[in-house]
């Protein structure tokens, strides 16, 4: 059965996925709802008590095993499938049972989503005449995803200008008095009313005066001061491909700590600086290492914690990593951020991210707003 969706690019992407996976010698794949089963087929499941698995053998029709509620959005499918479909009464392990014997799976070896894919199915997929040994496939995966084509990379540029929007909207909001959650609760409505998809990236940090010394702060109850640097890391999504971007406010009545503002002139030269590595053949270990020269340079090394960046797409964090030792070439339409932070203990931090894209000849910046040290309150 087949949708009326435009199947070209996934029908490509499918095409792709099986020569990827014939490489391997493996019979095929096993996915489960999440972004490698977006990019498959536009279709999008919950992840829950109720099993779905996408199993797409090198040859032959690819088989889904949904539960019956999913049956009309499971039609769909831009390609051609075979539906094995269970009730709540039922369970789903015949139908399971029925998917994998049509598969003539048992026996063989199937990959699967290492770092997604639950005891719930490989035990389902376990139960089927011994069942199929599995391998993790993430890397199968991760090969496919990592260059973005055409319209991946506008969706992500509208993620970039529905965030920038939002965060200009959030900017009066941040203010002394006001608790990092009611200025996280803020950007989250104006994400939404800026057109973000409703299930963002992720939460949104809010990180004021010495809770910045913590890379992955969580907002708290903790009240904004004259003189604080505030940093704030947020995301929108859009048609599921994501931004992530990060930029320091100092709030308005007193002057910042003078450590911070100079931590900052350092991070924004490190942010620029790794930009500016970024091109076809470059690899993530060298971006990494021109941000990290610049902060080690100044002094500051011991305080920066992390890599360097993350790839960026229908994931917040993918491949490729801006690290060190990551020496895969880059290509044209790998998307990731170049994000370097200090984080000084008792005091603060900052951290200023941006999401770039490999061309052909360089990279390209999607992010546009000021990188400066952002005064508001």
């Amino acid at each position: 059965m087949s949708g009326d969706t435009d199947s070209s690019p996934y029908e490509e992407r499918l095409s792709r996925l099986r020569r990827a996976v014939a490489a391997t010698e493996l019979s095929g794949v096993a996915v489960v709802p999440g972004p490698n089963s977006v990019y498959l087929s536009g279709l999008r499941f919950h992840l829950s008590e109720r099993p779905i698995v996408v199993f797409v053998p090198v040859e032959g029709t690819p088989v889904l095993v949904v539960p019956a509620l999913e049956r009309t959005k499971a039609e769909s499918a831009p390609f051609e499938t075979q539906l094995f479909v269970y009730d709540d009464v039922g369970g789903p392990a015949a139908a399971f049972r029925r998917a994998l014997d049509q598969l003539e799976a048992a026996g063989r070896g199937w990959g699967v989503e290492g770092r997604r894919i639950r005891f719930l199915e490989l035990d389902l997929m376990a139960r089927t005449g011994g069942g199929p040994r599995v391998f993790d496939a993430g890397e199968v995966f991760a090969s496919l995803r990592m260059r973005k084509d055409a319209s991946e990379l506008d969706a992500m540029r509208q993620a970039v200008a529905v965030a920038e929007s939002a965060f200009r909207a959030t900017l009066p909001f941040v203010a002394a008095g006001r608790t990092e959650r009611e200025v996280a609760a803020e950007l989250v409505m104006q994400l939404l009313r800026a057109g973000s998809d409703p299930t963002l990236p992720f939460s949104p940090i809010v990180a004021s005066g010495p809770n910045g010394a913590n890379p992955h702060a969580f907002p708290t109850e903790r009240r904004l001061q004259p003189g604080d640097v505030v940093t704030i890391d947020w995301g929108a999504s859009c048609g599921g491909y994501f931004s992530d971007i990060t930029r320091n406010v100092v709030v308005a009545g007193a002057d910042a700590d003078s450590a911070l503002l100079g931590a900052h002139d350092v991070v924004r030269a490190a942010n620029e600086a790794g930009r500016r590595a970024v091109r076809p053949g470059a690899c993530g270990h060298d971006v990494d290492r021109a941000a990290r020269r610049a902060i080690a340079d100044a002094g500051l090394g011991a305080f920066f914690p992390h890599r360097t960046g993350h790839g960026l797409g229908l994931e917040g964090h993918e491949a490729p990593d801006m690290k060190e030792g990551a020496r895969m070439p880059l290509a044209r339409g790998m998307t990731f951020t170049v994000e370097p932070g200090v984080y000084l203990p008792g005091v603060g931090g900052v951290r200023i991210e941006d999401d770039v894209s490999v061309t052909e000849s360089g990279g390209e910046t999607l992010t546009t707003l000021p990188r400066a040290l952002i005064s508001a309150g």
